[in-house]
């Protein structure tokens, strides 16, 4: 019998027993603790009937066959299995962990879930809800949208789940099986949560699915079973099955990284051959859940392929996906949130945006998540491996992870033609405007920063905090850093000192040492890095430990920027003022009302207003005499006072006149623009630098 066969069978067993052994009335719509109407506690788990009990007993056992039969299609060791289907069940420790999600009434936003495990030793068992996400770095306390937990053992008996922590549920008494179900609601279309409403079902698994404390390297199947007549299907990174909706992970790390679209989407497929092995194609597929039209998505999808080419000429060739291909999953809807996440087959993309209004925009998301592909998901910090799917994940390497995946994503789109060259200089301008006059880099560093991720990315916290002064993003410092030891190496190769190389050689060496080759566990990487590693490497790429030495003392655990400008200027680039004359107090954030202006939010340390003493809610009345009543007034009276010169504030605090004599500075403020912007033609050496660095390298 072959894995497909083995498969289907399963799963028609698992019907017939399902279907065939319950009565009408124990199941309508397939509920898992509703009722008649999908509304109140059924029976079978709830309220246990010696008939409700064989119905339990009989599911479970389908489960178990269909569990079982899908082990077939586990991936073997090394997770390199091209096609699906191809490969065996090595390394399963103990039948696989059944997943059932229903959503019968998907119009009040939440799922059901029915988790079957089998084979358990004595003693209880430890489900666990995690409170971390692959690809967020802060706490998510999943556990608060469970409600309606319920247990059973084999034989369809009651057993009573005992919530022992705020993220564990402990269930004793069972006969080696457990089938746990619960209902979880969410409401939230992004990169993290759960949104399910009676147009689509959007799953982050960490958000979703409660697992086994010691059943990690089990094996999983998933079924999905959708509302009726809505032709919904289902997108993941999950292994697929002969049956569209089962599918199988072969570890808990895989299932936990396998984020679900289950809806009506709309798709598109493209293949890429692999530079390094034009008989490998993975599949490109792009799942849509949006308002637009066919031809919106058709002129995205050409967009998408492209990003795809540029992007694999950098590392010269694709990961061997798990099951041959790669999945965008885009909810691009009124009601989503902004945001995009990285996983290891697949990436989340969501916005409450069009594809008619904002395509080119939306593009950089793709860019930067598809970048992941290799670095990140593969090419991944010792920090972040293995994920703890139950505390937060601090890593001092984001700066690389993600800072210079967003200097690619930036730059990927310029030579893909995707881009304005002003896009472009505008981007990078103002991310070495940020990081350059930053306050926050006097206190840390860019690793720093990156450690401070669980306080950051989309963490939430309800007392004041005077980040402006004290926090930087790692993303724009990463993309800083990145920028400039682009430019210093291809300046290095300019002038003929040490080896020739770019970053795209760093990124790539970054590729052959710690993620090619696939893992030895699907899902797992084998050769996780450390700052020192990549410290290592850039002196092995360049012949040179000192280059390597200083770049990481100055600029990644110092705290230097990169000297731009004459960098810059080799390619036919300015950094020039963008208020040359005006005056600057430090650009606090201001509250026009009667009598002045409040500053509204913390100081930034080592801005005029700060220095002279000022602080948030005081009220600014007057500036070297004159009254302070609109953002235009200040903005005359900033260019009026010119730069250097000390004038006399006079402001309230807490209804007490003061006054602070306040240094007015030159508007620190700089912008990148072209020679051509300038009115002026690059050399033909500027031309060529500029050519090497922003132009195509996949022939567009």
């Amino acid at each position: 019998m072959t894995a497909r066969v083995a498969l289907r069978a399963a799963g028609l067993m698992a019907s017939c027993l399902v279907a065939g052994c319950c009565p009408q009335e124990t199941r309508p719509g397939g509920n898992v603790g509703g009722g008649a109407d999908g509304a109140g506690p059924r029976g079978g788990v709830g309220r246990m009937t010696a008939r409700g009990g064989r119905i339990v007993a009989l599911r479970a056992a389908g489960l178990i066959a269909l569990g079982l039969a899908a082990a077939w299609l586990m991936p073997r060791p090394g997770g390199q299995a091209g096609v699906a289907g191809q490969a065996g069940a090595g390394g399963a420790d103990g039948p696989p962990v059944a997943y059932e999600l229903r959503f019968p009434r998907p119009q009040q936003r939440w799922m059901e879930v029915a988790v079957t495990v089998t084979d358990l030793p004595p003693g209880p068992l430890s489900m666990r809800m995690s409170t971390a996400s692959p690809g967020r770095y802060a706490r998510h306390d999943f556990a608060k949208n469970v409600f309606e937990v319920r247990a059973a053992d084999g034989a369809g008996n009651d057993l009573a789940p005992v919530r022992s922590a705020m993220a564990r549920w402990d269930v004793g008494g069972h006969d080696g099986t457990v089938r746990f179900t619960y209902r979880v609601y969410g409401d939230r279309v992004d990169g993290t949560y759960l949104a399910i409403d009676d147009t689509h079902a959007h799953l982050n698994m960490p958000a979703g699915l409660m697992w086994g404390d010691g059943l990690e390297d089990r094996p999983a199947t998933v079924r999905f079973e959708p509302p009726p007549d809505r032709g919904w299907r289902v997108a993941t990174q999950l292994y697929p099955t002969g049956d569209p909706l089962v599918f199988t992970a072969p570890n808990l790390p895989y299932l936990l990284d396998s984020p679900a679209e289950v809806s009506a989407f709309a798709e598109r497929t493209f293949t890429v051959a692999d530079p390094a092995d034009p008989d490998y194609r993975p599949v490109l597929r792009i799942a849509m859940h949006h308002t637009g039209s066919e031809s919106d998505l058709d002129r995205y999808a050409e967009d998408v392929e492209r990003i795809v080419r540029e992007m694999v000429a950098v590392f010269g060739e694709f990961p061997r996906f798990e099951t041959g291909r790669y999945t965008f999953i885009a909810d691009y809807l009124p009601t989503a949130s902004g945001d995009a996440m990285e996983h290891r087959n697949s990436t989340v993309l969501s916005a409450p945006a069009t594809l008619a209004g904002q395509r080119r925009r939306l593009l950089g998301s793709v860019s930067h998540e598809f970048f992941h592909v290799w670095n990140v998901e593969r090419i991944r910090p010792r920090s972040l491996e293995p994920f703890d799917f139950e505390d937060v994940n601090p890593s001092g390497e984001l700066w690389l992870g993600e800072g210079f995946t967003n200097y690619y994503g930036a730059l990927i789109l310029q030579r893909a033609g995707l881009a304005a060259l002003p896009e472009t200089l505008a981007r990078f301008g103002s991310a070495i405007e940020t990081v350059e006059r930053g306050p926050g880099r006097r206190f840390r560093s860019a690793a720093d920063m990156s450690r401070l991720a669980p306080f950051t990315d989309a963490a939430t916290a309800i007392d004041p905090t005077n980040w402006g002064s004290f926090f930087i993003s790692y993303y724009t410092w990463g993309e800083v850093l990145g920028l400039g030891l682009d430019l210093m190496l291809r300046a290095r190769a300019a002038d003929g000192v040490g080896t020739a190389v770019t970053l795209d050689d760093y990124m790539r060496l970054l590729w052959q040492r710690f993620g090619r080759g696939g893992a030895t566990t699907p899902g797992v990487v084998d050769r996780p890095y450390t700052a020192a590693d990549a410290r290592a490497a850039l002196a092995d790429l360049t012949g040179d430990e000192a280059f390597a030495r200083e770049f990481f003392e100055r600029y990644v655990d110092g705290h230097e920027v990169v000297d731009f400008a004459p960098l810059l200027e080799r390619a036919g680039l300015v950094l020039r003022p963008r208020a040359a004359g005006r005056g600057w107090l430090g650009g606090p954030v201001l509250r026009f009302e009667r009598g002045g202006a409040r500053v509204a939010a913390p100081l930034r340390f080592g801005t005029p207003l700060h220095d002279a003493g000022l602080a948030r809610d005081d009220l600014i009345v007057a500036i070297d005499g004159r009254g302070v009543s609109s953002p235009a007034g200040l903005d005359r009276l900033l260019r009026d006072l010119g730069a250097r010169r000390r004038v006399t504030v006079r402001y309230e605090r807490r209804g007490e006149p003061m006054t602070a004599t306040v240094e007015v500075v030159p508007d620190p403020a700089r912008e990148l623009v072209s020679l051509e912007q300038l009115g002026r033609r690059p050399t033909a050496a500027q031309s060529r630098f500029r050519a090497a660095w922003l132009g195509s390298k996949a022939g567009f």
